[in-house]
């Protein structure tokens, strides 16, 4: 039911999308960058990645900050066929206009090997200042990932006292429990150039998603610990 629901909803955002409802819609199509912005973002969300990423060129070309930054991520989304160097590239020109996600996916393609030497103080610094904008939604994910280097413990000391308070305050801003939660599948699934496989850490971090009030952590965390 959860996967049915999930494709029913990406289905309606694609077609609210490419609808005259949608508000982004004909003022991006009358060449307003910001608008364009938007549409590439709810493209983006709907799994829509073709035509999210023709509307954040668009966007990107007449100086969009935040276009660059879809545009990186969208370099980096599929991990077999990630294009690391690029996506650095186009999230450098977003941090350079002033982007605050442009800092968080910076920071996270400065840790990760596949894009060449990590770089841990200097992503550190950019999610800390993406981190103290808490009108933006990069807030949170600034917040969550400082969390995530000091559990992780590759590139700087593990502190989980320090993790559990940056993901605390991710949550705070988001919802209770799911910063753990999205730590501890991340340490489930591990991430190729950054995070190796470790099912002790993603146990840990689950049951704390759980103890929090997090459903999802809670399923996750009974599933793997009777060795699903």
């Amino acid at each position: 039911m959860k996967q049915l629901s999930f494709l029913f909803f990406m289905f309606s955002a694609t077609a609210w999308a490419e609808t005259p409802d949608n508000p982004y819609l004909q003022q991006a199509q009358a060449g307003d960058s910001r608008a364009q912005f938007y549409l590439a973002d709810t493209l983006f969300s709907a799994g829509e990645y073709q035509q999210a990423e023709s509307w954040a060129v668009k966007s990107a070309a007449q100086g969009d900050p935040d276009a660059p930054a879809l545009l990186a991520q969208l370099k980096i989304r599929e991990p077999s066929a990630a294009d690391y160097p690029q996506a650095k590239s186009l999230a450098e020109q977003a941090v350079e206009r002033g982007s605050k996600s442009g800092q968080v996916i910076l920071a996270r393609i400065l840790v990760n090997t596949q894009a060449g030497n990590p770089d841990y103080p200097k992503a550190m610094k950019l999610l800390e200042s993406a981190s103290q904008d808490l009108e933006s939604d990069s807030a949170v994910d600034a917040q969550m990932f400082i969390g995530m280097l000091y559990a992780n413990g590759v590139g700087m000391a593990q502190d989980d006292e320090k993790a559990t308070f940056w993901f605390k305050r991710s949550s705070a801003l988001s919802r209770t429990g799911y910063a753990e939660y999205w730590a501890g599948t991340l340490f489930l699934n591990g991430e190729k150039g950054f995070i190796a496989v470790n099912k002790q850490k993603a146990l840990h971090w689950l049951n704390v998603s759980c103890t929090e009030g997090f459903d999802t952590g809670c399923e996750v965390f009974e599933q793997i610990s009777n060795g699903g």
